[in-house]
């Protein structure tokens, strides 16, 4: 059976991070979890990766455009960051604030996009939303260019507050059209053209006789309100306190009702739901104390395998598991990575609708099911690799053989540990009485034995309990 202490720890770095290895777990687990906590809350206290190793061997990374290798640099930092809670947090914000890259098709911005969320993720709400206004990936993707002093457009008020704060049933259609007038003249400058001088990005930019400087009523407030006046308004409201609630106990506690419908359902936890509300009001609106709230929580720490893994943190989790890409050399594939996950349901910078992606079971279907079972399964198909030549040096430890019984736990504790159903348990028993003892008395058993490992860690993950986070 897992020791329970580490359990936690696993569970806090699958969702706090993209998983752990048992080395890294005991490494954790000896520092204690609060501290853990803290560390995760505090990126800037550990380096950075350094990414000109990357565009040696990558020479893609050098070219911009490349939706595909920077879909790969992205799920590489989530792999290998000493910076865990930084990089969930900057794919948070990416699926709260959904942005593709279909519509501009300009790969610049939209990596910038995702280097602000990365700067910004864990300040407070008002720093983030600020940026994100004047981000020229959402600018784009939300029509705010074509919003003009003399001819408004809506699409990025109404946005903001329907899916980006408030949600559905806290405004109505005047402060709509009040915030998209202090929005007028927030445009962003032109990039210069990707061909043929290569590709730029773009910035922010505010023309001032394009902007509504007339009163406003917002809300309640009137005023000659601009951008960053309707944001200041926005982040006071409890609604968008709740609406960032459920969005984090969403994304780091527990599968929840998708937003769509979050006016008409409840939260699965109101008490979960009030207690981050009174962390945001309790501190400004900073994310990081809400953050510590969660994570140091009762019904955090009770949610062990409750959330159906997103395919990024799947493809992320498997593959630290296993222990390869640690380097990012050409023949590892890195491109191939962004793919992975697309098959899966989840490309990287390229949300299907502004609502994000749904979560939760709506992840699993037939087709991407086998994707998710198939790419597990084969990672685990090279005795060779790190992940699993540890884990084979563990067992090998405990003895000099290993009952079917043992055999089995003993898997599931390190390859998660997983959680395995009665019905589970039963099928991977039936591979491990017909494989017998597992003996290490010898080179021979050792061989034989190693084989028999692998093979039970790829039926492990191929189990139910395994698309669990």
């Amino acid at each position: 059976m897992p020791d329970n202490d580490v359990a936690l720890m696993a569970h806090l770095m699958r969702r706090a991070g993209f998983g752990s290895t048992r080395a890294e777990q005991e490494q954790l687990t000896a520092k204690g979890y609060e501290a853990v906590v803290e560390d995760l809350l505090n990126p800037e206290g550990f380096e950075e990766l350094d990414e000109d190793v990357w565009k040696r061997y990558n020479m893609e990374l050098s070219y911009r455009d490349s939706l595909g290798i920077h879909m790969g640099r992205w799920l590489f930092r989530m792999i290998n960051t000493k910076r865990p809670l930084e990089e969930k947090m900057t794919l948070f914000w990416h699926h709260v604030f959904a942005a593709g890259w279909y519509k501009s098709e300009h790969t610049p911005s939209i990596t910038q996009q995702i280097d602000t969320f990365r700067e910004t993720g864990m300040t407070d709400l008002n720093t983030v939303l600020v940026a994100l206004s004047k981000d020229p990936a959402m600018n784009y993707w939300l029509d705010n260019c074509e919003n003009h002093k003399d001819e408004p457009n809506e699409n990025w008020g109404r946005e903001l507050l329907e899916l980006f704060s408030m949600g559905v049933g806290n405004y109505t259609e005047i402060d709509i059209k009040n915030a998209s007038r202090a929005f007028t003249g927030w445009t962003f400058e032109q990039p210069i053209p990707l061909y043929p001088f290569g590709s730029y990005g773009s910035a922010f930019k505010f023309v001032e006789e394009d902007h509504d400087d007339g009163e406003k009523t917002f809300l309640g407030e009137t005023g000659n309100f601009n951008g960053e006046d309707i944001v200041a308004i926005v982040v006071k409201q409890k609604a968008t306190a709740q609406f960032i609630a459920r969005h984090l106990y969403n994304f780091f506690v527990a599968d929840e009702p998708q937003v769509p419908s979050w006016e008409l359902e409840a939260p699965n936890d109101p008490a979960a739901i009030e207690m981050l509300v009174k962390s945001y009001f309790d501190n400004d609106g900073e994310i990081r104390p809400m953050l510590r709230t969660l994570f140091n929580s009762d019904f955090f720490k009770a949610a062990q395998h409750k959330k159906v893994k997103s395919p990024v943190e799947l493809v992320a989790g498997t593959i630290k598991a296993v222990g390869t890409f640690k380097f990012p050399e050409p023949d590892e594939g890195l491109a191939a990575l962004g793919s992975t996950t697309t098959v899966m349901g989840q490309q990287l910078m390229n949300p299907p609708t502004v609502e994000g992606w749904h979560t939760g079971h709506e992840w699993i279907d037939g087709g991407t099911l086998n994707e998710r079972i198939n790419f597990a399964v084969n990672q685990f198909n090279d005795l060779s690799k790190p992940g699993i030549q540890d884990i084979v040096d563990r067992l090998s430890k405990q003895g000099d053989k290993l009952s079917p019984g043992d055999f089995v736990d003993s898997c599931l504790d390190l390859v998660g540990p997983v959680q395995a159903t009665e019905a589970s348990r039963t099928a991977l028993m039936r591979y491990a009485d017909a494989a017998g003892d597992i003996r290490f008395d010898s080179d021979q058993a050792k061989k034989e034995s190693a084989v028999h490992i692998g093979r039970m860690l790829q039926l492990i993950v191929s189990t139910k309990e395994y698309q669990f986070a």
